[in-house]
């Protein structure tokens, strides 16, 4: 074996032959150039571990200049001599090592199923299906760093609240890895990525939006252009503030109507009763049972619940012209019709089943609405007693006050 002082000089220099060979540098040892007989050359660090003698690649001269090679060959001989490390146990490790594919198929099968909720479950394996299986494919669980990350959730800035969910997804992954051992500890490469902004939206009905909502559900009922069952559906999402798979997947076992409640094996937050009030409970009374099906809004197929709300609710709410209408902003039209009538926010969330008060807390703004009425009135009253008092110094300028008030009354009618 050759020695030289590796420099760029000193690598051009070296011979090309009929079999490959190493070159050791005379000042670090262990790290040397290897020359092969295409002559192309290559950086390497060799030393023992364990009575084996060890290698592991840098670079290729040329796209590695001999300086880089050196700094980096120097970090690796030292982690085996001083840290008591094995820069080629860490690379056969890595080469290994479980790929993103690999790790999405794990995450689906043996946490998604036991952890979340079904509507869940299909959230997820969508965005490892759709998202995080394309963008990483076979790269490897401990290469993916927090570049890596910024890349996907940049690549997915035109649909923002997806970018944020899949980032969420990942990230439980990778805590996942860590405690599964794939990845070392506390190296999550999500931690610092930014989310991008949402906007919670916020739509209620009004009164005369509720009408013609009330207007079309009948015509559909009449008319049958829709099934009764899924009227029912709408009718009754509205009058409990339940999520659309609470009452999509209710089953008639769940419904007690003389106690006025539903009670929920499961929901988004868990076991929950629902209280019913009495105009619910004469539309649940109304609809008809289907003899060998459990549910409520029975479906098209035997023994099913209706499948598909979103395409009836599309053709209702634009025949009632409120096309920009949700689902689930019935719920939110419960939730301020009961503020607007001087329910409080702890009542609200425990009608909704809000296990928080933050998340009732978005609708503190209507609550102030009644307060507001209120306070118009009592300034209403206290403004005409004031205004009475202001006259009574002088008859004279009272009946002038008296004349400029009736006038100013006048000229307001008039206008």
């Amino acid at each position: 074996m050759a020695k030289i002082k590796i420099t760029k000089r000193t690598v051009e220099a070296l011979k090309v032959t009929s079999k490959d060979y190493i070159a050791f540098d005379t000042d670090l040892p262990g790290f040397g150039v290897r020359v092969m007989p295409s002559g192309k050359r290559f950086f390497l660090v060799q030393y023992r571990r364990h009575g084996r003698t060890r290698r592991v690649m840098i670079g290729q001269f040329g796209i590695v200049t001999a300086e880089l090679a050196r700094r980096e060959a120097t970090v690796k001989l030292g982690s085996v001599r001083g840290a008591d490390g094995d820069p080629a146990a860490l690379r056969d490790a890595d080469r290994q090592s479980t790929t993103m594919k690999e790790l999405g198929e794990r995450f689906l099968t043996h946490y998604v199923p036991v952890r979340c909720k079904p509507s869940t479950q299909a959230e997820y394996r969508r965005s490892v299906e759709l998202f995080l299986d394309p963008f990483f494919a076979k790269q490897r669980v401990r290469s993916v760093t927090t570049a890596d990350v910024a890349e996907l959730h940049g690549a997915m800035s035109h649909i923002p609240y997806q970018a944020n969910r899949t980032l969420g997804v990942l990230s439980k992954m990778m805590n996942l890895a860590e405690t599964w051992g794939i990845r070392d500890k506390h190296t999550n490469p999500c931690e610092d990525i930014e989310r991008y902004p949402e906007r919670k939206r916020e739509r209620f009905l009004s009164p005369n939006e509720l009408q013609r909502l009330g207007q079309a559900l009948t015509s559909a009922e009449v008319n049958e252009t829709e099934t009764i069952h899924a009227v029912v559906a709408f009718r009754v999402l509205l009058l409990t503030g339940c999520r659309l798979s609470e009452i999509q997947t209710l089953e008639w076992r769940h419904v007690d109507l003389p106690a006025k409640e539903l009670r929920l094996p499961d929901s988004k937050t868990g076991a929950k009763t629902v209280h019913l009030g009495d105009a619910a409970v004469a539309v649940l009374d109304a609809l008809p049972r289907v003899t060998g099906n459990p549910y409520v809004i029975v479906g098209r197929k035997e023994k099913t619940h209706l499948t598909d709300l979103q395409h009836p609710w599309r053709r209702i709410r634009k025949a009632a012209g409120l096309e920009d209408v949700r689902i689930h902003d019935l719920r939110h039209t419960f939730a301020s019709g009961g503020l607007l009538v001087g329910e409080g926010l702890a009542m609200i969330g425990k009608l909704l089943g809000h296990t928080q008060v933050q998340t009732t807390a978005r609708y503190a703004h209507l609550a102030s609405d009644p307060a507001k009425q209120a306070a118009t009135k009592i300034s209403d009253r206290l403004a005409l007693a004031l205004l009475g008092a202001v006259g009574k110094p002088s008859a004279g300028k009272g009946k002038q006050s008296e004349t400029s008030i009736d006038s100013n009354a006048g000229d307001a009618a008039a206008a």
